[in-house]
């Protein structure tokens, strides 16, 4: 019995008849090009949206934006690897007309178009408000660190160069010793051209690693991530109020929106402030245990504070007034005479008064720990958590970024965001009716 044979490579055939005939009705490339024909290129920004009447014709932003869309859906990212999908790949032949591209020109079009990415990622996120796919009810917001391109060697002589200058500036300051212009000159030089001037060693699982700390924020009714951006901070606690407020304008939420993050946004202040603006938060409080007498001390939470009189009432009915102001707060105590013959004293306090603090949002903090149940944790959970897990290994391959800088890092974030929403949609609406949805 012989072999099932393909036909003869010299055979003439016309078959098939157009590149339009190999791409299925349900094919992923026809919501990219209905995508990006529905976008205003002027309007977001992208340079040369319309032809120039002189000079040597570019290519159009809209089949560079095609190519990318495409590129990180398959989780090519480099330029060089786009350039040779344009030679070999039939499906991104038909989204870009047959046209090759240098890589020079691909890599060149994704560093110019940092800010326009982002607002047609916006625009996506409206037309998906538009469709019903985006509720902007509940929304969860968490962050996730991502490797910086540059190595960690890379990373340390870059703040080894910024130490010296430092230095060298402070001993300028106080003339202890003669400074050589021409030395200071090399080392600005290397740090004003260092490939990564920005990422900083944050903590990734043991080890501390050059990355990016990049905050989403997640839609709860089809997981759509309706806002993200790259941030500098080791921690989260000051990205709270920014990412509620930006989820708040992408969602278009008229009234009240539910925000449902972890511990490590719990902050006081800026929960107060997402309260004045009607977004309600759900937190969980980090705060610090008194670990005197073993823990076993009474808790802070049996205080009750009246407002009227600005007291403390403990848990024996007696007052603590203020006492003092400071940073974060008000301290309360009680005098040491009535402490002195309290029968709880032993229970609350091992000193000759008790002492409570009470920190200048407590009120937020109050509501923000009363909000923060165990569904809106659930909630949160099963939001916030998936969306990283597919950026990371499913479009970038790797939580690894390949563009330098802050600028680089947000335009890579943006580009991914995009994809893991056409994605998202693709998966709740189907290819073909999303593509016809997007031509209308």
């Amino acid at each position: 019995m012989g072999y099932i044979h393909g036909e003869s490579r010299s055979q003439v055939t016309l078959f098939p008849v157009s590149l339009d005939d190999l791409i299925p009705a349900d094919h992923l490339c026809r919501v990219i090009e209905a995508f990006v024909v529905r976008l205003d290129f002027g309007a977001l920004g992208f340079v040369r949206a319309e032809a120039a009447e002189t000079g040597r014709p570019g290519y159009d932003p809209r089949d560079l934006l095609k190519l990318y869309l495409y590129g990180y859906l398959q989780q090519i990212r480099s330029s060089r690897r786009l350039e040779g999908e344009c030679r070999r790949n039939v499906e991104v032949m038909w989204l870009l007309g047959r046209l090759e591209p240098d890589y020079k020109s691909i890599a060149e079009f994704r560093r110019m178009h940092r800010e326009a990415i982002t607002a047609a990622g916006a625009e996506l996120v409206r037309f998906a408000r538009s469709v019903g796919l985006v509720r902007g009810e509940w929304v969860a917001i968490d962050g996730s660190k991502f490797r910086a391109v540059s190595s960690a060697d890379g990373v340390r002589e870059r703040d080894a160069l910024k130490r010296y200058l430092e230095q060298l500036e402070q001993a300028d300051e106080q003339d202890e010793v003669v400074i050589d212009p021409a030395a200071v000159a090399e080392a600005l030089k290397k740090l004003n051209s260092h490939p990564e001037p920005e990422a900083r060693f944050l903590r990734m699982g043991e080890v501390f690693r050059p990355a990016y700390n990049v905050q989403t924020a997640v839609d709860a009714e089809h997981a759509l991530i309706v806002a993200q951006k790259v941030v500098l901070d080791a921690g989260d606690n000051a990205c709270l109020l920014p990412m509620a407020e930006a989820a708040k304008e992408a969602v278009g939420a008229p009234e009240t929106l539910h925000v449902v993050a972890d511990k490590g946004y719990s902050n006081g202040e800026q929960a107060h402030r997402c309260e004045q603006q009607g977004i309600l938060v759900h937190v969980p409080v980090k705060r610090a245990v008194n670990q005197q007498g073993g823990g076993a001390l009474f808790d802070r939470s049996q205080f009750i504070y009246d407002q009227k009189t600005d007291t403390l009432c403990c848990p024996a009915g007696e007052t603590l007034t203020r006492k003092y102001e400071h940073k974060d707060g008000v301290t309360y105590e009680a005098p040491a005479r009535i402490c002195g013959s309290c029968p709880m004293k032993a229970q609350c306090t091992l000193t000759s008064r008790r002492r409570v603090n009470r920190h200048r949002y407590e009120d937020a903090l109050e509501h923000m720990q009363q909000r923060a149940t165990p569904e809106a944790m659930r909630l949160r959970r099963s939001t916030v958590e998936h969306p990283f897990a597919t950026l990371k290994y499913r479009i970038l391959g790797h939580p690894r970024l390949l563009l330098r800088g802050l600028a680089g890092a947000q335009t890579e974030m943006s580009l991914a965001t995009v994809v893991y929403n056409l994605q998202r949609m693709i998966n709740v609406m189907g290819a073909q009716k999303l593509a016809m949805a997007l031509g209308n």
